[in-house]
């Protein structure tokens, strides 16, 4: 049922999915314009596998890399990488990271933080969306203390296994609870937006075409 939903949200694209939660009467659930994706004509849907982290200068180098790779076991296939690490300093991904992701099958990454080796990530096509960049990375100064549990990116709550819909024009946030309600509407209101453009170009004035059909 996940993969279904999957590959059907992600048939829609995120300003119809908004639009929907938007008439729902729901807020809070589009992520910051400042986390882009690196890839922008790649669509990133998928439930979330949260992770919240937080800096640790007094951490040893062995430390902070031993809890990483453990932290990249948890990580679950058919699942977006979404991480907290409350800090813009330090890259949260890079080339070794996002080739073990990959490998275990996970979709791609969402961090509240930067990235490194982003040529490399170009190159797998593992899709992230992230603030920016920097060589710096975690040895040392970066511990995970939570996975699975709701995080908060600006105004956004994300909770296990909600779902994320990201795309050229931005990211959005399902929760779990009314995805498939969200992506059928979602994919009837596709249709009804076919129809108005058929009739646009057909020369049918848009006042018009909006009241017969209720959607521009």
């Amino acid at each position: 049922m996940t993969r279904e939903i999957t590959q059907k949200l992600g048939s829609c694209y995120s300003g119809v999915v908004h639009d929907i939660m938007r008439a729902m009467g729901l807020r809070n659930f589009t992520l910051p314009v400042e986390i882009t994706p690196l890839m922008p004509e790649k669509t990133l849907c998928g439930p979330a596998f949260t992770i919240e982290g937080r800096l640790d200068d007094t951490a040893d180098g062995h430390q902070t890399l031993l809890e990483w790779t453990g932290l990249l076991s948890k990580a679950k296939s058919g699942h977006i990488w979404v991480c907290q690490p409350h800090t813009h300093d330090l890259a949260q991904m890079g080339e070794l990271s996002a080739e073990t992701l990959q490998k275990k099958g996970v979709l791609g990454c969402v961090l509240d933080g930067h990235v490194r080796d982003t040529n490399f990530l170009i190159d797998i096509g593992f899709q992230t969306w992230r603030r920016g960049h920097t060589p710096k990375d975690i040895v040392g100064r970066w511990l995970p203390t939570a996975t699975d549990i709701a995080i908060q990116i600006e105004d956004v709550c994300i909770n296990p296994g909600d779902f994320l819909l990201g795309d050229r024009d931005g990211m959005v946030r399902v929760p779990r609870a009314i995805v498939q309600d969200v992506t059928e509407k979602s994919i009837t209101a596709m249709h009804t937006e076919s129809k108005v453009r058929e009739a646009i170009m057909q020369g049918v004035d848009p006042q018009q075409a909006y009241l017969e059909f209720g959607k521009f």
